[in-house]
């Protein structure tokens, strides 16, 4: 189904009521020293229950600046973010971020204890109860036999796994992770897509995934939101729950990979790409 959308709103209208994460005409700036800079620019999309939702965008489009925004750590100057039709003004243990950086666990703390630590931190569970959480997404992740190792002795690809299971215990109501795995080799970093896949298949959370690979989005993502350069504004909205990592190197995917790029960057021949794209469903911002 093709359907041209007007302004910047491109998700279904009919999600409005089911949407779990809604961000409406919402605009981010920065300031420099120099001056005041707008990251984003009226963007608008939903996320509904178990969405694997993709920001995807060239560097400086304000994809990375939406998240945190949805994380709750930056006011729009513009619009406003709701969550299960709440508004977002603070952060909150029901939006846990993976950032890139996998130096975040503190060193001092075991493998368990860093998992456990933000629920006791946040005050969700204690003692017994966290310990048995975390040890329960340990074995989710793959790393149960870690639980006692302290992060210095850990792979980028296990730390990276670390932080995924310390979101995942908090149960949030969306995990929103900013380019966890652009830190990786290309080998580990297929293999965190593999296992990241494979946890949503069994978990189903709700993922708010940022990156600027488009094979990446096409992997991970059943929806990605084309960001346009600086300032960020909605290109497009792309379904893509067809593929999956075994689609790499087929002559389907690597033809989406092309034209989602034609999308992203070759702004005057937006209107008529529409004509020429096969995606499961896709929406154009005009």
């Amino acid at each position: 189904m093709n359907a041209p959308l007007q302004d910047y709103t491109v998700s279904k209208s009919i999600a409005s009521a089911q949407a779990l994460l809604s961000v409406d005409n919402v605009s981010l700036e920065y300031r420099t020293p120099q001056r005041v800079v707008r990251a984003t620019h009226q963007v608008s999309f939903e996320i509904d229950p178990a969405d694997r939702f993709v920001l995807l965008g060239p560097s400086g489009c304000g994809k990375s600046t939406l998240l945190k925004a949805a994380a709750g750590f930056i006011q729009p100057v513009e619009g406003e973010i709701r969550l299960q039709g709440q508004r977002v003004d603070a952060p909150g243990p029901d939006r846990i971020v993976v950032f890139q950086e996998f130096d975040q666990l503190p060193p001092w703390k075991t493998v368990k204890q860093n998992v456990m630590f933000p629920l006791l931190a946040s005050k969700t569970l204690k003692g017994r109860e966290a310990e048995e959480r975390a040890l329960h997404y340990l074995e989710k992740v793959g790393l149960a036999a870690f639980a006692d190792a302290y992060p210095h002795t850990l792979s980028g690809g296990m730390k990276a796994r670390v932080a995924i299971a310390r979101a995942l215990a908090m149960q949030p109501k969306i995990l929103l992770m900013d380019e966890p795995f652009a830190a990786l080799d290309a080998l580990t970093r297929r293999k965190m897509q593999e296992e990241l896949l494979l946890l949503w298949e069994e978990v189903r959370f709700t993922l708010l995934f940022v990156t600027h690979s488009i094979e990446e989005a096409l992997v991970v993502g059943n929806r990605i939101l084309l960001l346009s350069p600086h300032p960020g504004r909605v290109r497009a909205e792309v379904h893509s729950h067809q593929y999956d990592l075994h689609s790499l190197g087929g002559v389907a995917f690597q033809e989406s990979a092309r034209r989602i790029h034609r999308l992203l960057f070759d702004e005057g021949d937006a209107a008529n790409a529409e004509h020429e794209l096969d995606f499961a469903d896709i929406r154009i911002a005009y």
